[in-house]
């Protein structure tokens, strides 16, 4: 403040700097209030990690994707490779390792601080499954929706009997493609376009099953044929998992999803009354299911 003279009698006390050591203590306080802040926030606005099935890309989840992220919700969609946006030719892709690559290096990107909700669909229940494996600290649950779950991977003729479709009921279904020649086994397999809507899509909306026989394409079964996964119960166990059945299912039968539950036992089951594809015929129903499932996965760890 000036004194009638012009000259400076004190300091406003704003000028006035702190103690260094309390200035520090200042900050440290205030950093772990952010930090207790963005544990709580992450809590109650998960990052949800979706991941599609055989053939299909991020695309599939639009539905789920819009409708968690204008409730305010963190939502990446992998597209696996081969699949969706990605350009590699499905052919070409002969082990899991390499299909799975981009899951695997999304998760490894992560904040080791950030756990994320897995959602895997259909086949794309192995690639949650390797994850859990891998990034079991990394992962607050992980949630298989009409999918395979197989704690090791096809190590068995059972394995194979409870998590492959069984397609013979419908006849010759498949386009396959032999990517190392007609004598080898084949490389990829699609849905042929007359059978899609008939075993995967039968109550979906119509406009739903016309966008998937655009954007399908054929998947890599024999890297599919590959997942396994080395034993490391300790880690895996550490991962709360969800199962979400669908009872209209004719890619993952209700029964082949029932014969998985009973060898591995997830936390909970849940029933949706929906085709194979609930993210297009009951998107409310499994948007509501992954919010209740979230809500209460904090008392998983």
């Amino acid at each position: 403040m000036q004194n009638q003279q012009g000259c400076v009698s004190e300091f406003p006390k704003q000028l006035i700097l702190p103690c260094p050591a309390k200035q520090k203590a200042g900050m440290e306080e205030e950093v772990m209030m952010s930090m207790t802040e963005k544990e709580t926030a992450a809590m109650n606005n998960p990052h949800f990690v979706l991941v599609h099935g055989l053939g299909g890309g991020a695309w599939c989840w639009y539905k789920i994707k819009c409708l968690m992220e204008i409730s305010g919700y963190k939502v990446s969609c992998i597209d696996l490779k081969g699949a969706g946006t990605d350009r590699s030719d499905a052919n070409s892709i002969v082990s899991f390792d390499d299909y799975n690559k981009p899951l695997m290096d999304f998760m490894s990107a992560l904040p080791h601080s950030e756990q994320v909700i897995l959602v895997g669909h259909s086949a794309g229940g192995l690639s949650v499954t390797q994850a859990t494996h891998k990034f079991a600290n990394k992962i607050r649950l992980a949630v298989y929706v009409a999918a395979t779950m197989l704690k090791s991977g096809f190590l068995t003729d059972q394995d194979t009997k409870d998590g492959v479709p069984d397609f013979s009921q419908f006849g010759d279904v498949y386009e396959l493609g032999f990517g190392l020649g007609a004598e080898q086994p084949p490389t990829t397999a699609m849905v042929k376009k007359e059978f899609q809507r008939k075993i995967i899509y039968q109550m979906s909306p119509q406009e739903d099953s016309t966008l998937a026989a655009l954007l399908l394409r054929p998947g890599p079964t024999l890297a599919l044929q590959s997942a396994r996964f080395k034993e490391d119960g300790e880690m895996v166990e550490k991962v709360g998992r969800i199962y979400i059945k669908t009872m209209h299912d004719n890619v993952i039968k209700p029964e082949q999803q029932e014969a998985m539950i009973k060898k591995w036992p997830p936390s909970q089951v849940h029933v949706l009354d929906s085709d194979h594809s609930p993210f297009f015929s009951a998107p409310f129903s499994l948007f509501g299911l992954l919010l209740k499932v979230a809500a209460t996965s904090a008392g998983y760890k």
